[in-house]
């Protein structure tokens, strides 16, 4: 992933938490942008059986430096035990979005 510089990351959270990390990440500069969904439903393996949660997906936009933050970020803030922190790679974008990224968070 060295090589790799613009990342989306994928962040799962309950509904009423969502807004808040997406506000405290932007603020605190680890992402320029962060977008939260509509509700959906997640049916997930959690202590030895099927669950089904309310929850929202929040897609941030940042560079690879910022990941390991985002990380600990996650740690201090995220309710769950283990929350969902997926990152992907941005291959390809309009430079001038990509560029307002880097002087966003910077």
């Amino acid at each position: 992933m060295e090589n790799i510089y613009y990342v989306m990351g994928i962040i799962s959270a309950p509904e009423g938490e969502a807004g808040k990390l997406a506000k405290m990440l932007v603020r605190e500069k680890l992402a320029a942008c962060a977008q939260v969904t509509e509700p959906i439903t997640s049916t997930y393996w959690w202590d030895g059986k099927v669950e089904e949660a309310a929850e929202v997906l929040i897609y941030i936009k940042t560079e690879t430096g910022r990941v390991r933050a985002i990380k600990e970020f996650l740690k201090a803030h995220h309710s769950y035990d283990v929350p969902e922190f997926i990152i992907v790679p941005i291959m390809e974008g309009n430079p001038a979005y990509l560029k307002w990224i880097s002087e966003v968070i910077h």
